[in-house]
């Protein structure tokens, strides 16, 4: 970058800092800068940080030890460590009983043990049968640890590298006892110019008042054509910023209702406690199918039933499972039981919200419903106990299976995907059929919904004389594929490194 540009675009501050290299080749203290710049010692640490990340100078950290005395070690200093205290008495005794030792001594049992412990680690005295005598005719001089407390109440306190090498052991002993010396590590820092910095400098750094913004003063004095503006640096770096965004299931919720609705359809919403009647057996799923036994399904112990609707409805359900009503069909031809209608359950599809509201709507209609489906899944990186679905349905005299099929395509297609249709089976639609779309990166075909018309035996018990077209999907699937997660348990945990990785997007424009 052309360097007197880069002159341009520094802020006052660094160009002050530069500035007090002028008449050194040594690293500066931040002190130094402050005086000789007059500046505050923040504004010379952040101006110097600045420098540092464009590579013009080097903040030099250093880290140092500065010891000082407790308020029992100054006691200590002046009246003798416990050891010293003792030996003093024991030379002129020669030896004493340790309990005696300690009441003499005016220590307590704490200190007491203390002080005969150092008395032997340092050579001064000895222990036998209960007695302590001194190892030497008259009392050791001052030990290292001694002089080193006396230096520290004579001083207030010390650099550790300071201190001679024979005072750095006693320092490490004083340091281990405990609340005699206080050592804090004081961090100190020097800033040094690098040779692209002085070179910049060579360059020539002039100091003039800069504007960063026109202000409404400016414009209307006139002062703005005086001004002598900053240059911006359009390659500096920039703090990370993670900004609030919708959580990526809701977001492909919300755009998955967008769709429907600019679609002309209705949302619908159902309860998440169901009874088998709607779950199951109103749409013509017979009472032994394995989709019912408890390892597919949640039974709920409180309530344990729930009531029924009106007994005209209830009625038609029974015929066209017993005999396949007025339909042409044989039904299943089984007994009906009413009580395992009326048990509760979590709902296991969102397809029972379709079936109430055909029961309380008139056709033509076009209904879509989103919501939380319950299976008792084992939990894996592909399945869980509790998903989303969307479910829709489109009711009226000419609906066919082609509009199904289009409605389809057109809803994949905003949603971005391929589709194609293979024939499946589902007891309670026929026609029925399976929708796949297509994955360009990982070239293959995948299953993510279901569709097809009710059969006549789902429609005549609730009142419906026209053809219905029912679709769906589930949405955590969706998700998995649009942000490329392999286990579906992602989408569920607090993991912030990867949700404040997502994209943000705009607001939901179809």
């Amino acid at each position: 970058m052309d360097p007197d540009r880069v002159i341009d675009q520094l802020h006052i501050y660094e160009k002050k800092v530069l500035k007090a290299f002028e008449d050194s080749d040594k690293p500066l203290k931040p002190e130094e800068i402050v005086e000789s710049q007059n500046m505050d010692i923040k504004s010379v640490m952040s101006a110097a940080g600045a420098l540092e990340s464009r590579g013009f100078v080097r903040v030099i950290k250093e880290v140092e030890e500065v010891v000082s005395l407790t308020d029992d070690g100054k006691v200590y200093a002046t009246q003798g460590l416990p050891e010293r205290r003792v030996i003093d008495i024991i030379s002129g005794e020669g030896e004493l009983e340790m309990s005696e030792l300690s009441r003499r001594a005016g220590l307590d049992k704490a200190e007491s043990g203390i002080a005969i412990g150092w008395l032997v680690r340092k050579g001064w005295a000895k222990i036998a049968d209960g007695k302590v005598s001194p190892t030497q005719e008259k009392p050791p001089e001052s030990g290292d640890d001694e002089k080193l407390l006396k230096m520290l109440l004579d001083k207030g306190s010390i650099r550790a590298a300071e201190l001679p090498e024979h005072l750095k052991g006693a320092l490490k002993d004083l340091a281990g006892r405990k609340g005699i010396v206080d050592i804090k590590k004081v961090r100190k820092h020097r800033i040094e110019l690098t040779p692209g910095g002085r070179r910049l400098l060579e360059r020539g750094v002039e100091i003039a008042e800069e504007a960063t913004q026109v202000t409404h003063e400016h414009l209307k004095t006139g002062s703005w054509r005086r001004l002598h503006y900053r240059g911006y640096n359009i390659d500096a770096e920039y703090p990370v910023v993670y900004p609030g965004k919708m959580h990526p299931l809701r977001r492909i919720i919300d755009e998955i209702r967008l769709i429907f609705l600019k679609l002309g359809f209705t949302e619908s919403r159902g309860p998440l406690l169901e009874s088998a009647f709607w779950n199951f057996d109103c749409l013509f799923q017979p009472q032994d199918h394995a989709a019912r036994e408890m390892q597919d399904t949640f039974y709920v112990k409180n309530p344990p039933v729930t009531e029924l609707p009106d007994e005209d409805l209830v009625r038609a359900v029974q015929s066209a499972h017993e005999t396949g009503g007025s339909t042409g069909s044989e039904g299943w031809q089984y007994e009906w039981d009413r009580d395992v209608a009326m048990q509760s359950v979590l709902r296991t599809h969102t397809t029972c919200v379709s079936a109430r509201f055909l029961r309380e709507n008139e056709p033509p209609l076009k209904m879509f419903s989103v919501g939380r489906v319950f299976r008792r899944e084992t939990i894996t990186y592909k399945h869980l106990p509790e998903f989303h679905q969307v479910e829709g349905i489109v009711a009226g005299e000419d609906v066919n299976f082609r509009n199904l099929l289009g409605i389809l395509r057109e809803f994949y297609r905003k949603l971005g995907f391929e589709v194609r249709f293979r024939p499946a089976y589902f007891p309670y639609t026929y026609l029925s059929t399976e929708c796949e779309i297509y994955l360009p990166e990982k070239k293959s075909w995948i299953e993510l919904g279901g569709a097809g018309m009710f059969r006549p035996e789902v429609l005549e018990p609730l009142g419906v004389e026209v053809p219905v077209a029912a679709f769906g999907l589930g949405i955590e699937r969706l998700a998995m594929i649009r942000f490329d997660i392999k286990d579906i348990r992602m989408l569920y945990q607090s993991d912030l490194g990867w949700l404040r990785g997502l994209p943000v997007t705009d607001d939901l424009k179809l």
